[in-house]
């Protein structure tokens, strides 16, 4: 068996096919007899921006490995969402995840992404230009909003 190869810490990491950006970022804590521990939940959405997305989340002992992990999870869930010519979505579609109800209909060229919160940063990350979206749930939740998008952008079909 080979030894794994180690990385020295200033040895420059290789650039990844995906681009990421932080949905969201939390401090959390547990009370143990001492006091409280702190630690850190990260969620990371990760993309090519020409059709392929996924959402994911970590935690950690501080930010980076939280942001590591969670760029890790990412990386796993990635699904692709077919695009129509246009770049956007071939047909309206809604869903919903726990307390989150959301609705993506596919917009007219040059409309642009009319959609607020993680399913902006979501639809951009997947290379859709032109969408309109809506959140209908009452719950500002990132993470269950997220998850309620991803769930719509599976129900697409080609």
């Amino acid at each position: 068996m080979k030894p794994r190869e180690r990385r020295n810490p200033g040895e420059a990491r290789e650039k990844s096919e995906y681009d990421q950006k932080t949905l969201d970022l939390r401090r959390t804590a547990r009370v143990v007899a001492g006091g409280r521990r702190f630690s850190f939940r990260a969620t990371v959405v990760v993309g090519n921006r020409a059709g392929k997305v996924g959402v994911g989340m970590g935690k950690g002992p501080d930010v980076a490995s939280a942001m590591d992990k969670a760029a890790f999870q990412a990386k796993k869930n990635i699904m692709v969402v077919p695009l129509s010519g246009t770049k956007s979505i071939s047909h309206e579609v809604s869903a919903k995840y726990k307390a989150a109800r959301i609705v993506m209909k596919p917009a007219r060229e040059g409309r642009g992404l009319v959609a607020g919160g993680p399913i902006r940063i979501i639809a951009d990350m997947a290379g859709i230009k032109n969408l309109t979206a809506k959140i209908l749930g009452r719950t500002v939740n990132k993470v269950n909003n997220a998850h309620a998008t991803m769930k719509a952008l599976s129900k697409l079909s080609g």
